[in-house]
C-alpha cells in the first residue's frame, strides 16, 4: 500500500499524481506498487512540489509495518529515534512586534 498527502500542490502534480494512484480525498492519493514506480512517482512530486509540501507512507518489514518521507515546506520533520522514526514538529515561526508598539 502507498499513501501520498499533498498540499498546496499545483494541478501539473496533482494530475500526474492521478495517473497512477488514485484520489479518494482532495490531496490524498492511494495505490499498490512496488519499490521502482513508487521511488519514480515520489521523486516527480519532489520535482513538482513548488511552494506546496508532501508526505508519503507505504507498506515497510520494521517494526512500525510502515515507512514514510516528506518534502517541501512544512513544520513536520522526519526524526531518527534510536532506529524508529518518529515526527517532530517545529514551533511556529515568531512573530516580529509591530514597530510602533504606542498607535
Amino acid at each position: 500500500m502507498l499513501v501520498i498527502v499533498v498540499e498546496n500542490a499545483p494541478p501539473r502534480l496533482r494530475g500526474r499524481l492521478a495517473v497512477w494512484l488514485l484520489e479518494v480525498r482532495s490531496g490524498v492519493y492511494v495505490g499498490t506498487y512496488g519499490r521502482r514506480v513508487r521511488e519514480m512517482i515520489w521523486g516527480q512530486v519532489v520535482a513538482y512540489i513548488e511552494e506546496g509540501n508532501a508526505v508519503i507512507a507505504w507498506a515497510a518489514p520494521n517494526d512500525a509495518g510502515f515507512a514514510f518521507d516528506t518534502c517541501g515546506k512544512h513544520r513536520r520533520v522526519p526524526v531518527d529515534f534510536d532506529g524508529f522514526r518518529l515526527v517532530e514538529v517545529l514551533p511556529l515561526p515568531t512573530r516580529k512586534p509591530d514597530s510602533d508598539p504606542d498607535i
